[in-house]
C-alpha cells in the first residue's frame, strides 16, 4: 500500500488508522534510525530519542499525504540538530560555571570555602524543595539528594530517555546558578 493511502487512513482515525500508523512506523523506522545515527555526535540514547520524537511529531501534525517520507526525514534531521545545539549550549554553560568556580576558589580564603559550600548545599535543598512536584523534581531529587544513581539509571527508572534526564538536570543547574548568584550579590 502506498504511503499516501496509509496517511489517509491515519488521518481518518480508528483501528484502521492505528494499523496504518504502525505500518508507516515499521516501514520507516530503520531509515530514520540510520539518519539519526549518521549524526555521529549523538550517543545511542539520543539517536533513539530523535527517532521517537520524529515519529511522535510526525504523526501529531500529519498533513501531506504525498510527501510523508521526506517530511519525516526533515523532522528527524531537525530534531538531531536541536539535540546537538542544546548539548553545545549546555556544555558551554557548564564550562562557564566551572571557570567561574575556579576563579572564585583562587580568590576566596579557605576558611570561608567550607561556609560557602554549606550555604550552596542549603540553597540547592531549598531550590529542590521549591520545585513543583513532577518529573523534574523527581529527577533532581534522585540525582542530587540520593546521589547514587547515574543519569542513565534515573532515565531507566523513570521510563524516559537519558537526554530528558540530562536536560532536566541542566535546567536545574541553571536555576541553582541563578539562585547562588542572587544570594552572593545580595
Amino acid at each position: 500500500m502506498k504511503d499516501s493511502a496509509l496517511v489517509a487512513r491515519v488521518l481518518a482515525g480508528g483501528p484502521r488508522g492505528k494499523a496504518a500508523e504502525e505500518e508507516l512506523y515499521r516501514r520507516y523506522r530503520p531509515a530514520v534510525s540510520r539518519l539519526a545515527a549518521s549524526f555521529s555526535e549523538l550517543d545511542a540514547d539520543e539517536a533513539d530519542d530523535v527517532v521517537q520524537e520524529a515519529f511522535v511529531r510526525g504523526f501529531r501534525a500529519l498533513k501531506d499525504r504525498d510527501r510523508f517520507a521526506a517530511w519525516l526525514f526533515t523532522i528527524a534531521r531537525n530534531r538531531a540538530r536541536s539535540y546537538l545545539t542544546s548539548r553545545a549550549t549546555h556544555a558551554k554553560a557548564a564550562e562557564d560555571a566551572t571557570r567561574e568556580a575556579h576563579l572564585l576558589e583562587d580568590h576566596v580564603p579557605a576558611a570561608s570555602h567550607v561556609l560557602e559550600k554549606e550555604a550552596e548545599l542549603r540553597a540547592v535543598r531549598e531550590v529542590i524543595d521549591g520545585l513543583r512536584e513532577g518529573p523534574e523534581k523527581e529527577t533532581v531529587r534522585l540525582f542530587y539528594l540520593e546521589g547514587t544513581l547515574s543519569a542513565r539509571e534515573i532515565a531507566m527508572r523513570m521510563g524516559v530517555g537519558k537526554s530528558a534526564v540530562t536536560m532536566r538536570l541542566e535546567r536545574f543547574r541553571a536555576k541553582i546558578k541563578a539562585e547562588l548568584s542572587e544570594r552572593l550579590a545580595g
